[in-house]
């Protein structure tokens, strides 16, 4: 259930002239049906708290159900209100989001704690306009914010429902467009009923996760086949314009100093702030004394080759005021990306 963000450009709530009485029934009744009989027993959807959705909806942002699953309850065990995740210092925010990626995520949702526990009810506007006016919650969000917690009438529209619509309407438009995107939106409003939406929503994502997926969909198993004009060619649907694969290499220095490591804390203007790191390597101040791990990974839309050396330094790194030697006691403790992380387990000594 990857959920990415996607920006809303509808402005018209029309009826799809698709729809067709045969089309909203499959879409209404049986898609409710086989969700009874197939959804997943998921944390977040034995609740009405807006605040444990709101959570949900930001760690399911481009993330997978499998990964949010363990970081779902501690996270509500350590931050269980608005005021507790609002007050909280942003290094500890930080390392509990560790593992989940895109930490910008992270960020926005202590923005949105500290906005909702500065407001005078302490708690979420019950209305998408009011939602979308707090800081972090774009279009896709607010309605399922609103549609779960809420229970008010909205379609949403995330990875899985965009693939669903343009397979089962075969749409051939780039779905990157906003004036397709703006025909989408209004679809999946169309579709929405006007009687529990949220069951209508929750099933339409969930047939996206576990049927209608974006390789080698289960079509046989699928409750709305029948109306799928697609179905004869899933892999063809969405069209997306797919920004260019950037290649990047990195060179990360692991200096030792007896039992600790020196590290640095990225700063405000670099990707990952205030996240712990260990320093990229440089031979004005460095040597290379010999390799010590070597992996490739993936952010957005950059492959990157990482490579990180045994170093010394060349000269004293007092002047270095960002970085300080740390214990691996004190490297796990604090926030780390998951490809220092992953150099951090390649570490011998004490802790």
């Amino acid at each position: 259930m990857v959920r990415p963000k996607v920006t809303d450009t509808s402005a018209a709530k029309s009826s799809h002239p698709a729809l067709e009485r045969p089309v909203l029934h499959a879409f209404r009744v049986r898609l409710a049906d086989w969700y009874n009989r197939n959804k997943r027993d998921l944390p977040w959807r034995h609740t009405r708290d807006p605040y444990s959705i709101t959570v949900s909806e930001f760690m399911l942002q481009q993330t997978q159900v499998s990964t949010v699953l363990p970081y779902y309850d501690r996270w509500l065990d350590q931050f269980p209100k608005w005021k507790t995740l609002a007050s909280a210092p942003t290094e500890k925010v930080l390392k509990a989001w560790e593992g989940l990626g895109y930490y910008q995520r992270a960020r926005n949702l202590q923005k949105l704690a500290q906005a909702v526990a500065a407001s005078p009810g302490g708690e979420l506007p019950a209305s998408i306009e009011g939602l979308q006016q707090l800081p972090g919650i774009g279009p896709y969000t607010a309605r399922a914010i609103g549609s779960f917690a809420f229970g008010l009438k909205t379609g949403v529209l995330d990875g899985n429902v965009i693939r669903i619509l343009t397979r089962v309407f075969a749409i051939r438009e780039n779905v990157t467009d906003r004036n397709v995107l703006s025909q989408l939106w209004s679809l999946t409003e169309s579709l929405a009923p006007d009687n529990d939406s949220d069951t209508y929503n929750q099933s339409i994502m969930e047939l996206g996760a576990l049927v209608c997926l974006p390789r080698k969909p289960a079509c046989l198993l699928c409750p709305i086949q029948s109306v799928c004009k697609g179905k004869s060619e899933p892999d063809q649907f969405p069209v997306k314009e797919r920004a260019a694969t950037k290649a990047v290499v990195e060179r990360i220095a692991v200096i030792r100093d007896g039992n600790r490591w020196w590290c640095e804390q990225s700063a405000a203007n670099r990707r990952l702030s205030e996240f712990w790191r260990f320093p990229d390597f440089d031979s004005a101040t460095m040597t290379e004394e010999s390799e010590l791990t070597r992996f490739k990974y993936t952010i957005t839309n950059h492959r990157i080759d990482l490579t990180a050396v045994h170093a010394r330094w060349k000269k004293s790194p007092s002047v270095k005021t960002a970085g300080r030697w740390l214990t691996r006691h004190e490297i796990e403790s604090l926030p780390f990306s998951s490809a220092h992380r992953k150099i951090s387990r390649q570490l011998k000594g004490d802790r």
